[in-house]
């Protein structure tokens, strides 16, 4: 017989959840996972483009829900399909009031879904985007280290909002340099992983004025939920393995990250 799952904590200090994909969420509607999360007071969620499907997707949800913030850009496995149509709408949609970010952006050699050539092409020229409209960039970057400082290294002076390595499992020398950049490194469930040695190495290195917490939902679900599908509620876990490893309360955690997530994405309440 399985073991119950414990409950979710539930901390008195809001949550910003700052990286996940609502129309991705399948078992809940996106009306449930909104009352479910401002119920573990998540207080704002940000849900991140990554396709030119699901640009207007998130259009479509930060407009039916106030606590619903989003972003605009193509994920490296959709490299392929940027062109001048793709640029121009991401360009007006980025206008939003509620857009808070270019990304998610980067780069993806693991997979290549997209050939190299095509994922540097779109990577540099939303960039480009993010200085155009002063806003921060969403990277996700994977076994592609040595590009992805290159680039950042290049754009990093005209950024004036920075950005955030999003779901961190680089390797110490991006983190460091992305530090140094005043980037923020986003950690979610994957922290709590068993054999994820290398991701809490890069916790203990990242100040905590550089940590943002994620879920990446409905990816990448916490222990102890992990197999089912992941949801911004499920946040205090990766809260509690944070605090645990970086040997502070959760308390004095969630109110410096609450507070890094405003300076990042612009938050004016």
């Amino acid at each position: 017989m399985s073991k119950p799952r414990p409950s979710i904590p539930l901390y008195s200090w809001p949550i910003i959840e700052t990286h996940f994909h609502l129309d991705y969420l399948k078992h809940l509607s996106a009306d449930e996972i909104v009352t479910a999360s401002l119920n573990q007071n998540i207080e704002k969620l940000i849900t991140i483009a990554v396709s030119p499907d699901n640009l207007e997707n998130v259009i479509s949800l930060i407009d039916q829900f106030p606590t619903i913030f989003g972003t605009q850009g193509i994920h490296p496995h959709n490299a392929k399909d940027w062109n001048q149509e793709v640029k121009e709408k991401i360009n007006s949609n980025l206008t939003h009031n509620k857009i808070m970010a270019v990304g998610e952006i980067g780069l993806d050699y693991h997979y290549s879904k997209s050939p190299r050539e095509n994922q540097l092409i779109a990577f540099e020229e939303q960039l480009q985007m993010a200085v155009d409209h002063h806003l921060p960039v969403v990277i996700h970057t994977r076994d592609a280290d040595e590009d992805t400082i290159a680039i950042i290294k290049n754009f990093a002076p005209h950024l004036k909002r920075g950005g955030v390595i999003h779901s961190f499992t680089s390797g110490l020398e991006l983190a460091k340099i992305a530090i140094d950049l005043n980037f923020y490194i986003g950690f979610n469930g994957i922290i709590t992983f068993k054999n994820a040695h290398n991701v809490r190495e890069a916790l203990h290195l990242t100040p905590l004025e550089n940590i943002l917490l994620e879920t990446d939902a409905p990816f990448l679900t916490p222990e102890p939920y992990r197999g089912v599908e992941n949801a911004p509620y499920y946040l205090p876990f990766i809260a509690q393995k944070i605090s645990t490893e970086k040997n502070i309360s959760v308390e004095n955690l969630l109110l410096q990250v609450y507070q890094n997530s405003k300076n990042l994405f612009n938050f004016q309440t």
